[in-house]
């Protein structure tokens, strides 16, 4: 299949499934009452919520740098904060292609070098090494978002367990039949055989010997990790950007709670009668229902985040699907906009950087 036509399907199919899970999240939707929440809700929160997300732009830039100077000591703080941005506002038309784009960013601003074999000039911090770094930085986020959902099942699961078995695991084991368990192990197979054919003829054709290097320096990236000067910084960063998820949703939920009730419908103001009731426990179970979004392969989350979010909150507290999607529009899309105003004021700053 042409590689054009290829990518035209993938990305046309991410963006069909976004329409489709926004319909079934949106189709109940009694519009009158939803704008109306919006306008009664405590705005200053959901500002407060954008800075909390800024905030995890910049921790991630940060912790992307400290993996980045074992392969370029010159990389700057700058230049990661700016990928970072611009990848997240390309995630949202094109999923995981923002990784690629900052990744080229930052090849782009690192520093030049000779090969000392070919006196080619190259970057020190390669393309593949650099997308190594980013296969590192999300491998990391994902085993991050598993421990905390185990820990933070072990303490609340008589009250948050049967929502992720029911409607987390539930839908997923759904998912999967024998037959595509043997697709997924054949096609496990065939990339471990691919990669060794690679390695073992790279040196008697250069395509292969090309991909071998490629591999060889998306490894290295991968790796880079184990030369840090500063590994409890990395960390420390980590538990700050997974913080500051938690406060973005915490502010969310402050909002929705400080809705004038009489500026809304019955239904609407006894749902705010019982979420003022919530806590900081119930704001990090809400937020760890929308990282697990992320998963789903759409465009910046839309309609994954909002019918799993909503989803959540009629489940684990009873009510109507409507609130829920009031809660996770205020708490998505004030995001997004945010990720294209940062994304923007980047790629402002890239036009007139003089290194």
């Amino acid at each position: 299949m042409n590689k054009k036509v290829g990518n035209i399907l993938k990305y046309g199919g991410s963006m069909l499934l976004a329409v489709v899970l926004l319909y079934f999240a949106f189709r109940k939707v009694n519009w009158t009452d939803f704008w109306a929440a919006l306008k009664a809700c405590r705005w200053e929160y959901v500002l407060l919520s954008t800075f909390f997300g800024l905030l995890a732009f910049y921790f991630r830039a940060l912790r992307w740098r400290e993996v980045l100077l074992p392969i370029d000591p010159t990389t700057k703080a700058l230049s990661c904060f700016n990928g970072v941005n611009i990848g997240y506002a390309v995630n949202m038309v094109l999923p995981r292609v923002g990784e690629v784009l900052r990744c080229t960013y930052i090849t782009a601003h690192s520093k030049k070098t000779k090969d000392p074999v070919t006196g080619e000039e190259t970057r020190l911090a390669s393309f593949d090494k650099a997308l190594g770094t980013a296969f590192l930085e999300r491998s990391v986020d994902m085993v991050m978002m598993v421990i905390i959902l185990v820990v933070f099942l072990l303490f609340t699961w008589d009250k948050y367990g049967g929502f992720f078995v029911d409607k987390i695991l539930g839908a997923a084991s759904g998912r999967f039949t024998f037959k595509k368990l043997a697709i997924i192990l054949l096609i496990l197979v065939a990339a471990a055989a691919s990669a060794w054919t690679v390695f073992r003829f790279a040196g008697r054709w250069k395509p292969l010997k090309a991909v071998k290097e490629f591999c060889k320096g998306l490894w290295q990236g991968f790796l880079s990790c184990l030369k840090m000067k500063r590994a409890w910084w990395f960390f420390l960063l980590t538990i700050l950007i997974w913080i500051c998820y938690w406060m973005m949703s915490a502010t969310i939920l402050w909002a929705v709670q400080g809705i004038d009730t009489s500026a809304v419908s019955a239904d609407l103001a006894n749902a705010v009668t019982t979420v003022r009731t919530l806590n900081l426990t119930d704001a990090f179970f809400l937020m760890l229902a929308g990282a697990l979004s992320s998963i789903v392969p759409v465009p910046g989350g839309f309609g994954a985040f909002h019918f799993i979010v909503a989803g959540a909150i009629s489940y684990v507290y009873g009510l109507p699907f409507e609130f829920g999607i009031i809660f996770a529009t205020l708490s998505h899309e004030s995001q997004e906009l945010n990720q294209l105003l940062w994304g923007g004021i980047s790629l402002f700053i890239e036009q007139i950087r003089k290194d």
